[in-house]
């Protein structure tokens, strides 16, 4: 099987999410900027998520294009990551309407972590169905930010008990990390 199929679904899922993320953004009572003031958690973790969601569409694109083929397993892996992210609107809401209470920022850090966990799932199933010296083994390596980002998660999941602010700089960290599309797989792709 091919992964245009995989892909496609992929981006369609990821852009729904998105879609039901912003229908939380609601239009302000008042008519003047003060109005906004009370919305600004909620645009906050709207923005975070955005790119969250972003991240992993652009990681999961390029990794997909050095993939030659899939399998029942890769499918089932992949579903696994999409049903993590399509928590992220809920998680997402209630960070925001919680104005980042520790039960929801940490909550936010569990499906953080298992999203993280889906994808590192997924890159092993696809490594299991390419050989070793194929052109996405080449281009993976070892994962570095992969592992520690998942590290990162779990320290943070705990802090966000004690300071919900120090959580929140956390998985921000991991994603300034992640920015950047993985330029490993760019790198390896033939132009």
């Amino acid at each position: 099987m091919t992964r245009n199929r995989v892909e496609a679904f992929s981006d369609g899922v990821i852009a729904i999410i998105i879609t039901i993320m912003v229908l939380e953004l609601r239009v302000p009572e008042g008519a003047d900027l003060t109005a906004l003031r009370p919305l600004l958690p909620v645009f906050l973790s709207y923005i975070f998520s955005f790119m969250f969601l972003g991240i992993y569409w652009s990681n999961h694109h390029h990794l997909l294009h050095a993939v030659e083929h899939v399998d029942g397993r890769i499918l089932w892996a992949n579903l696994h990551l999409l049903f993590w992210l399509s928590l992220v609107p809920f998680v997402t809401a209630w960070l925001g309407h919680s104005h980042f209470a520790p039960v929801p920022v940490a909550l936010y850090g569990v499906v953080l972590l298992f999203a993280g966990v889906a994808y590192f799932i997924l890159v092993r199933a696809l490594l299991a169905h390419h050989s070793r010296d194929s052109l996405l083994a080449t281009a993976l390596g070892n994962d570095f930010k992969g592992k520690i980002s998942l590290l990162i998660y779990l320290v943070a999941i705990p802090l966000a008990f004690v300071k919900w602010w120090l959580a929140c700089a956390l998985y921000l960290l991991c994603t300034l990390m992640w920015l950047v599309p993985d330029r490993r797989i760019e790198r390896s792709l033939p132009d």
